[in-house]
């Protein structure tokens, strides 16, 4: 049995570090909920130093590299719980030990996870990189919660039961899925901060470019069921290169993708209703526009990542530039679009003439606006892609 005296010191430490850790989440949450890192800051900054102090400090802060903060911290937790984990484990239990432990994470990896949240301003990284980052953080942060209030506090090393309990057991995981479900969070953010800051936006674009493909593919599959004449398929050439060879078909009627699986919307079909032979209401051939605005959005989605993303830094721009507020925008549109074609097919399902129109044309609408955002280079030239948009416009009018 461990000596009260070193008992009581880590009961002691546990609770303040536990503490510490909620107040820290509590501010990650709310900048992975829409809320800015300055407005997160709050009075705090504006209590400290004049004006010419918060210009310089802000400056520092710029020099930063954010991502490569978070690597490191998250790198540091997930070694110093790794020591937690077997310490409390393992005989003879050695309270002073995991003390120690516990002081080294709180007293720099910990907190200066969280300052990567704060640092990571969206008029420089963009406030979809802001949020991910935060979010990641604050997983980070509530697991490490979990694995403190898995230390016993009797001087005895955990029990099989108490340490072997799966995740979803009714009485709570035991340390050792605790401890792996943290080295997830913590691997979760090793690998955003790898991407870096252009790495993570194309990979949120080729994501939502595979949830339009799922898309369409699943509504041609629901054209096909009526039992009407098949039409042969194209070979998918959405993976060329060159931005001309990526318009050569963009007027084409035929549609092609490769076979994927998304639950969401084979849930959808489930109850689905098919269409009429006779198709008075015209079913048919608004689907046929449908697919045709779907093979062009995807391709919308392609040319973005390799005329546009893929040509910004790695590191986010400086503070001044319109990039991060552009990219923003065209961002936020990009997620909306695989989301109203999700809803477009919904009223396909269910033969709802006037849902298909309104929602048509809303795609419509956002996928024109990102094209416009984006017929320009990041500084205001024009390329090869300004060329590209204006035929993707003109194409996806006469879709």
């Amino acid at each position: 049995m461990a000596p009260e005296s070193s008992l009581a010191e880590l009961e002691s430490v546990v609770a303040n570090a536990v503490a510490l850790i909620s107040q820290l989440e509590s501010t990650v949450a709310g900048l992975s909920s829409h809320q800015t890192a300055n407005d997160a800051a709050g009075n705090s900054t504006e209590e400290t130093g004049n004006s010419s102090a918060k210009d310089n400090s802000s400056k520092n802060n710029d020099s930063i590299n954010v991502l490569s903060l978070a690597h490191d911290s998250a790198t540091l937790i997930k070694a110093h719980s790794t020591k937690i984990s077997l310490l409390i484990i393992n005989e003879p239990f050695t309270p002073t030990a995991i003390t120690k432990v516990i002081r080294e994470l709180v007293g720099e990896p910990v907190p200066v996870l969280a300052s990567a949240a704060q640092l990571c301003r969206p008029e420089r990284y963009t406030k979809v990189i802001q949020q991910e980052l935060a979010w990641r953080i604050a997983r980070v942060l509530k697991e490490l919660k979990e694995l403190l209030s898995k230390i016993p506090k009797d001087g005895e090393a955990l029990s099989d039961a108490k340490k072997n309990a799966s995740v979803g057991a009714a009485a709570g995981k035991g340390s050792i899925a605790a401890t792996a479900v943290l080295w997830s969070a913590c691997d979760d953010i090793i690998t955003f901060a790898k991407r870096g800051f252009a790495g993570n936006l194309i990979h949120n674009v080729e994501q939502l470019r595979e949830t339009l493909k799922d898309v369409m593919e699943e509504l041609k599959e629901w054209g096909e069921e009526t039992g009407e004449e098949d039409e042969e398929d194209d070979e998918d050439n959405t993976e060329t290169d060159g931005v001309d060879e990526v318009t050569q078909g963009l007027g084409s009627a035929q549609i092609s993708t490769t076979q994927t699986t998304q639950d969401m919307l084979d849930d959808l079909m489930n109850s689905q209703r098919y269409i009429p032979r006779n198709d008075p209401d015209k079913i048919r051939e608004r689907l046929e526009s449908c697919l045709r605005r779907l093979r062009l959005t995807t391709l919308l989605y392609q040319a973005t990542v390799k005329r546009r993303l893929k040509i910004l830094p790695q590191q986010p721009p400086d503070v001044g530039s319109s990039t991060p507020s552009r990219l923003d925008e065209v961002m936020n549109l990009l997620k909306r679009i695989p989301d109203r074609f999700g809803s477009l097919a919904l009223a396909f399902y269910e033969l709802d003439t006037t849902e298909i129109d309104r929602l048509m044309d809303e795609c419509f609408f956002d996928a024109f606006a990102v094209s416009e955002l984006l017929n320009r280079r990041w500084d205001g030239e024009k390329d090869e892609f300004t060329d590209w948009a204006a035929k993707f416009q003109v194409e996806i009018k006469r879709a």
